[in-house]
């Protein structure tokens, strides 16, 4: 690779949008749902501890959308003591992800630069900001369009082979780091993402021809 990546692979929830956290505190505000019976519901969802996860099956889209909102609703208690809408609840989730252009103009420059970019999301049936990918992405990879999820390898090593590139070729940024690790165990220069600023001067390391000083590039 002579000392530069040629491709940059970055997630969505939580790098081109603002913390996971801030976006989901702002829903359960919003629809007036136990924030602590929520945490309390979902974390089965995410400690590994359920065999068939339909959250993992929800993102490799092996499950109706609407499906799984009325599950996800009944199990859900309100702070109003009405019943929680099933109907548009993963819209409504989603609904304060917006997104963070400075992390999309970084993406940009990398591109402009001569390097690949990918996006690499895992879904669960939300809606994207896909007017800003045309602009921003040469390919774009949606777990529930491909029938696979991170940290699940074949997803990554599809992204790579539909960018033309080896795994080696790229750097993954995500900011979840059990995502970041997979990538990395796959050869990849991992980015475990914390703010716009600290994954801009990693990706201008990264990125920098061998030899050349390290500078402000993206």
């Amino acid at each position: 690779m002579n000392g530069a990546r040629r491709g940059v692979i970055s997630d969505w929830g939580g790098v081109l949008t603002p913390p996971l956290l801030d976006g989901i505190r702002a829903w359960l505000q919003a629809d007036r749902i136990d924030a602590e019976h929520y945490y309390e519901v979902m974390r089965p969802y995410f400690d590994g501890s359920l065999p068939d996860n339909p959250v993992h099956a929800l993102e490799r889209g092996e499950i109706d959308t609407g499906e799984f909102e009325r599950d996800l609703a009944a199990l859900l208690r309100s702070t109003h003591g009405g019943p929680v809408v099933a109907d548009g609840l993963i819209h409504r989730m989603f609904s304060n992800f917006d997104p963070v252009h400075d992390m999309y103009e970084t993406i940009r420059s990398v591109r402009g630069s001569g390097a690949s970019t990918a996006l690499l999301s895992n879904s669960w049936g939300n809606g994207y900001p896909r007017e800003h990918f045309a602009a921003t992405f040469d390919t774009v990879v949606i777990s529930g369009e491909v029938g696979m999820r991170k940290p699940e390898e074949r997803i990554y090593l599809h992204t790579c082979e539909q960018m033309g590139l080896s795994p080696q070729d790229c750097v993954f940024i995500d900011d979840l780091g059990h995502n970041v690790a997979t990538a990395e165990s796959l050869g990849m220069t991992g980015i475990l993402h914390t703010d716009v600023d600290s994954t801009r001067r990693k990706l201008s390391r990264f990125l920098a021809p061998e030899g050349e000083p390290e500078r402000q590039r993206v």
